[in-house]
């Protein structure tokens, strides 16, 4: 999961954990904020009640002996009531004040009521009064309260998350642009951009700085690496001209006798395989310092037509039938020389890997606008450990059959050269196919 998707998942249950505690908090807020105020609104009440007692009505209740009653006041919609009623004179009464939450009757309809209870005397007589506010309005309140405020926060949450996406989006912006301008799509380090990716962020900065860094090295060490070996491999092939040269004179020497004339004749022949060998050295080394022109026009169909003209005998002589299914000429700019030793390496091996009496098969086609060709051989089959290894120098599939290892590294480099990559699809004991997918767009003629 990209880095981006983890903040916002993160975001999203941080935001929906607070909306459920809040869902249960809320309602005790509420009732802890409205008691408040009930309370206060009871004692004021109360303390106004107090006060007149004076009231005709009032008076008149206090100065009636009758224990049975009790004055009582009620608003129309029954939202509060006020109660005084007389206590029996034995009952001792220390004046005090008390809360209270529990359900009354009032004309025949019971509700909920916070009720204030004050037990005092008057007049020497004990009275007890109730102050009571309903509780439905609050309830109904608690109810609007909670879901606006849900409501609210589910909007804040929405906007927030979007808002925080697209900020996320925005700051990553230029770590995506450095892996795919600096990493995602760089095959060779010397085509590597240096060009300062733009960000506000000093971490994306460091990390510019960084790859930038690490990439001057590395072209530096490959740079030299590339020189090394040709400069050696440039240098060694005087030496194997000049014992090829005194071999060759060796052998007109009528005084050496046949056995003699053997080892020198085998001398000769690994001399020539060390001159192919740094031949090819020297050919990749040129080609990854692009010291070759890419301004041919190349038709793959004749250029295949050529090859399999030159490769007769061999293919004659292994009893291979070639089988073409090319349906496109296609047509593109690059290096004819390369390019043929490209297609020379990959159908020799083909042929040289296939069994008696196999087949090789060429193919092509396009796929997203992008021309491919392909060769597919009935061979013995690349075993699945070697195939990462495939393209690397002194790679040798099989060591019982004659080769050096460095046609498939040769075969890379000139692909990487005109822009294409080389696919392997192999299974064992039942052949090879070696598709070569170009990059450039232009369709066949």
């Amino acid at each position: 999961m990209k880095f981006k998707h983890q903040v916002a998942v993160f975001s999203i249950l941080t935001r929906i954990v607070l909306i459920v505690v809040l869902w249960f908090v809320l309602p005790v807020l509420v009732e802890k904020v409205v008691f408040r105020h009930i309370t206060t609104s009871l004692l004021e009440k109360k303390e106004k009640f107090i006060r007149n007692l004076d009231n005709e009505e009032i008076t008149n209740f206090l100065s009636d002996n009758s224990m049975d009653d009790t004055y009582a006041s009620f608003s129309k919609l029954h939202s509060e009531f006020l109660q005084l009623s007389r206590l029996p004179d034995n009952q001792l009464v220390k004046q005090h004040t008390v809360f209270v939450t529990e359900p009354r009757i009032i004309e025949k309809e019971e509700n909920e009521y916070r009720i204030l209870q004050y037990f005092f005397k008057y007049g020497g007589k004990s009275y007890l009064l109730e102050i009571g506010n309903n509780l439905a309005q609050v309830k109904d309140l608690y109810f609007v309260i909670r879901f606006f405020t849900v409501a609210v926060l589910i909007g804040l949450v929405v906007l927030t998350f979007l808002l925080e996406a697209f900020y996320i989006d925005y700051l990553l912006r230029p770590f995506y642009k450095i892996i795919d301008l600096k990493i995602r799509h760089i095959d060779n380090p010397e085509t590597y951009n240096k060009t300062v990716i733009q960000t506000h962020s000093d971490d994306f900065k460091e990390l510019d700085l960084a790859l930038n860094q690490m990439m001057e090295r590395m072209q530096d060490v490959i740079r030299k690496e590339k020189q090394f070996i040709a400069n050696v491999s440039h240098e060694l092939l005087t030496p194997i001209a000049i014992l090829k040269n005194r071999f060759e004179n060796l052998l007109q020497n009528d005084s050496i006798n046949d056995e003699g004339q053997e080892k020198i004749v085998s001398s000769l022949r690994t001399l020539d395989n060390l001159k192919k060998i740094i031949n090819n050295l020297l050919l990749i080394s040129k080609i990854e310092h692009h010291k070759f022109l890419s301004d041919e026009t190349i038709v793959l169909r004749e250029l295949l037509d050529e090859l399999l003209e030159e490769l007769d005998d061999r293919i004659k002589d292994r009893e291979i039938t070639v089988v073409s299914e090319l349906q496109h000429d296609y047509r593109f700019m690059g290096n004819r020389t390369l390019m043929h030793i490209l297609l020379f390496n990959l159908l020799g091996n083909a042929i040289k890997y296939n069994r008696k009496a196999g087949r090789i098969v060429l193919a092509d086609g396009f796929k997203n606008g992008m021309y491919w060709l392909s060769v597919t051989d009935t061979g013995q089959g690349i075993p699945a450990d070697q195939m990462e290894t495939l393209f690397d120098r002194f790679t040798r599939i099989n060591l019982q059959v004659e080769g050096q290892g460095l046609g498939l590294a040769i075969a890379n480099s000139i692909s990487r050269f005109h822009n294409c990559s080389i696919e392997v699809h192999s299974v064992v004991d039942e052949g090879s196919t070696f598709t070569i997918r170009f990059q450039s767009p232009e369709k066949a003629n």
